[in-house]
């Protein structure tokens, strides 16, 4: 059996080695250990990279959209508060955990081994 593709294992939130157990305990905490092939993943840390992607991601996503509809409509200025912070909250939400995953799916795979050994 070989291991996921970086991707594969950040897409489904699985363990980076076997593919198959769940590489979180909550919505953002990493197991200690893979329920499937045991692999320790109590070290691993994607740190802030996922939240600052997603920042700068969706932010000149968003942006763009909420200018071009802020010119289009005259709508008040809580109504551009609430539309455009709720479709960021929900974009944040749906994307951080599988973009966590994905950076620690992209630690395992580059991590050195010992001896200095890819």
């Amino acid at each position: 059996m070989s291991p996921p593709t970086s991707l594969h294992a950040g897409w489904r939130c699985v363990c980076p080695h076997c593919g198959k157990g769940k590489l979180f305990t909550g919505f953002l905490t990493v197991s200690p250990r893979c329920t499937h092939c045991g692999l320790d993943l109590s070290a691993e840390d994607s740190g802030d990279g996922p939240a600052v992607f997603l920042i700068f991601l969706l932010g000149f996503l968003i942006t763009p959209v909420a200018i071009v509809v802020g010119f289009q409509t005259d709508w008040p200025i809580w109504r551009h508060a609430l539309v455009w912070g709720g479709v960021t909250i929900a974009a944040t939400l749906l994307t951080i955990r599988p973009l966590k995953a994905y950076t620690i799916a992209l630690q395992y795979k580059h991590r050195r081994q010992k001896g200095g050994q890819l």
